[in-house]
């Protein structure tokens, strides 16, 4: 599939979410939902950033490097700017990258009312045309599992290649479904009627809300990448969101780029 085949239904979709219900598009919590949320909800979603920020810190001190204190860090898939408020406070550049103008538009009015100058919002595309440079620390959480795999893997890549030698990369994504137990999570062989994509990873709410695309990853193609890109060695932590199985791959790249 090239790229000017791209199903890019899913930006369609997340961007419907920002105009929509850009907190419960986040997080889908109802207590999340433009209808419901209020103050102190609000305050819950931006504490659940402290705290996140804060693990993944911890993690990568224990297990990739003990000094580690990113002075450049990129957040993929910002959405309304959960994590840039934590981000913000121990880097001196942060940049948050969003395919949604939607939700930059809610990021930086969340970052304003912060008072956080050293926070750039870009908008995302295939190519991470905007980018520029590399970074200490590339972060992303729920984002590429709701990407076509396919995009995804080579949007995996392109970030990689925005480590800084020594950069640190913290990336969640999706592998597998509790509910394919029986078949060792592995979605079973659609029929012969069906699209070629698993129709398992489209879920469609009641209320007519946007789409949302729940796409496992084959960890074997990740991890592929990863050492192709210089990564030597890795640390992974498991993640379960509702029976939605993933894996959070914490890494530095410390080796040459392996010629395929």
């Amino acid at each position: 599939m090239t790229e000017q085949q791209a199903d890019t239904s899913t930006d369609i979709a997340w961007e419907e979410w920002g105009s929509r219900d850009p907190y419960f598009g986040v997080i889908t919590d109802p207590k999340y939902r433009r209808s419901k949320i209020n103050e102190q909800s609000r305050r819950e979603f931006f504490e659940s950033g402290e705290l996140h920020v804060h693990g993944i810190l911890s993690t990568i001190r224990k297990h990739i490097e003990p000094e580690f204190a990113p002075r450049s860090i990129l957040d993929f898939g910002c959405g309304v700017g959960r994590l840039l408020g934590p981000f913000a406070r121990i880097a001196d550049d942060v940049i948050g990258l969003d395919v949604s103008p939607s939700m930059l538009q809610e990021a930086r009015r969340n970052c304003d009312e912060q008072q956080l100058r050293n926070v750039s919002l870009l908008a995302s595309d295939d190519s991470l045309s905007a980018l520029n440079g590399t970074f200490d620390l590339i972060h992303s959480c729920i984002v590429f599992q709701h990407i076509p795999v396919e995009r995804g893997r080579a949007l995996f890549a392109k970030l990689v290649q925005h480590l800084r030698p020594g950069g640190v990369g913290a990336i969640q994504l999706t592998y597998s479904k509790t509910r394919f137990a029986s078949t060792h999570g592995i979605a079973p062989a659609p029929p012969a009627t069906m699209p070629a994509r698993d129709a398992s990873a489209k879920l469609v709410a009641a209320g007519a809300d946007p789409e949302i695309q729940m796409n496992p990853y084959n960890v074997n193609e990740i991890l592929f990448l990863m050492q192709c890109c210089g990564v030597q060695r890795f640390h992974a932590e498991f993640s379960d969101h509702g029976g939605e199985l993933g894996i959070y791959l914490f890494f530095s790249v410390t080796g040459p780029a392996i010629v395929v």
